[in-house]
């Protein structure tokens, strides 16, 4: 009679004590639907074609920028320029951008937006296509060409960047077909157009890219808790997939697989092929383990990229230790290192390398591999380093550092623990953005080690 009555108290007792330890978790935000999703998506895109698109093509010169795509091998940039409700182009889908300059009175008259389709691509992209008239596409474009008769006329050709790549090479031998030879000499590669499209980040975009952050950084500290791992019964591809399955749950995409690494007092090295190929599928994860995630989701057209930390207390520990959390600080400061060097018109190499400099200077074993964030999750814009180029990467690493771009800010410090006898790689990180004149973390970043389990409140 006794027995049951004494269960129920110790389970009560156990489901109180989970509860205070969940509690300091916050679970992440509503997610919003897929219709108010679209609502936003389609907002943005707007905003981004009435008000950016105009200022960018001025800024690089351009006054006739052309993309074309076929259905299933959509141009990187197109994918970006679809309305919500267009997934992907349709058979082919090519889209014309004309700035028409100024008026006799010097008014501006904006830039054309045109789909060479038989109908409106959404209600941004007017379709100029009358099959009627001309059954032929390619003639369609051309007599578009010729009748506005620009200067330059800008393809997605690109050695540096595949996103600014997407123009086929069947594509451009049917162009070529039908388009005038005088005008054939006015192709120029689209790059700084088709880059600086997908790096800047508009106003709009920052109002909800915060949120995007920190719902990533939620999902983070809720899988690097004892909600989901179990000392001793939990392994690393347990948490592997709890993240994937979180993501699917709250209505997310990611654009990468997650990982999950283990650095703990063995004769293991850890270096960077490990994390990327040579890693264990599974560990159990075992108290006094270095935990380490590499994580990001896809939310509004948006996306993060992330790299954070735990330990795993051993029995009679009930904090971090010190020698990690000095490892930790030096992973902090290399980033400090590496933002302090944020100034517009430098590039990515020069960075880089003052960055490397500085960290030598501070006794600092760093290596630094950071990379634009937005529309894709390694985004175009400037290279800052490469885990195994850690002396300049030519082409994207000579790209200079624009206003308003976004970036992850990516490194890792190599300490010694002395009571491990090895060096531990703490790996960082963090999503940020520049204004032109300062860098800022979008959600912060991680400033002390997670404890799993968490420290609870009124136990001492």
């Amino acid at each position: 009679m006794h027995r049951p009555i004494h269960f129920l108290l110790k389970l009560f007792t156990f489901l109180l004590i989970l509860t205070t330890a969940n509690a300091q978790i916050t679970p992440p935000p509503a997610v919003l639907s897929e219709r108010d999703r679209s609502r936003i998506i389609d907002e943005i895109l707007e905003d981004r074609f009435t008000n950016f698109l105009p200022q960018l093509m001025r800024r690089e010169g351009m006054d006739m920028w052309i993309i074309i795509s076929r259905e299933y091998n959509e141009d990187p940039v197109l994918r970006t320029m679809l309305p919500s409700t267009w997934l992907s182009a349709r058979r082919r889908t090519i889209i014309v951008f004309f700035d028409q300059g100024v008026d006799a009175k010097g008014v501006e008259k904006g830039v054309e937006k045109l789909a060479i389709a038989r109908y409106d691509v959404g209600n941004l992209l007017k379709g100029a296509w009358d099959i009627d008239v001309r059954p032929n596409q390619w003639e369609a474009l051309a007599k578009i060409i010729e009748d506005r008769k620009p200067k330059k006329i800008g393809l997605n050709m690109s050695t540096n960047y595949g996103h600014a790549d997407g123009l086929s090479f069947s594509e451009h031998e049917e162009f070529l077909k039908r388009l005038p030879i005088e005008y054939q000499k006015r192709i120029v590669s689209a790059e700084k157009v088709a880059v600086g499209w997908l790096e800047t980040r508009t106003e709009k975009e920052m109002a909800i890219y915060p949120l995007i952050c920190r719902l990533s950084h939620q999902i983070i500290q809720e899988g690097f808790s004892e909600q989901v791992i179990q000392p001793g019964v939990t392994t690393t591809d347990d948490v592997v997939w709890w993240f994937r399955q979180r993501i699917t749950n709250l209505g997310l995409d990611t654009w990468f697989h997650p990982t999950v690494d283990v650095q703990r007092a063995d004769n293991t090295d850890f270096n960077h092929l490990r994390t990327f190929s040579k890693r264990p599928d599974k560990q159990v994860i075992m108290p006094g383990d270095l935990l380490h995630v590499d994580f990001g989701i896809t939310y509004l057209r948006l996306n993060t990229d992330q790299q954070q930390h735990a330990y795993v207390l051993r029995p009679g520990e009930t904090d971090v230790p010190e020698s990690i959390k000095a490892a930790f600080k030096q992973g902090n400061r290399l980033q400090e290192i590496l933002t302090e060097q944020f100034s517009a018109g430098k590039t990515g190499n020069q960075m880089l390398l003052a960055a490397l400099e500085q960290s030598k200077k501070e006794g600092i074993n760093g290596t630094i591999y950071t990379h634009p964030i937005g529309v894709h999750g390694h985004a175009a814009g400037p290279t800052i380093g490469l885990w195994d180029q850690q002396k300049g990467v030519p082409g994207p690493g000579d790209y200079p550092l624009m206003a308003n771009t976004a970036y992850s800010i990516e490194l890792n410090a190599a300490v010694e623990i002395p009571e491990w006898k090895k060096i531990v790689r703490i790996m960082l990180e963090e999503d940020g953005f520049f204004d032109g004149k300062t860098f800022r973390y979008i959600d912060g970043r991680q400033k002390e080690i997670y404890t799993i389990p968490r420290k609870l409140e009124y136990v001492k």
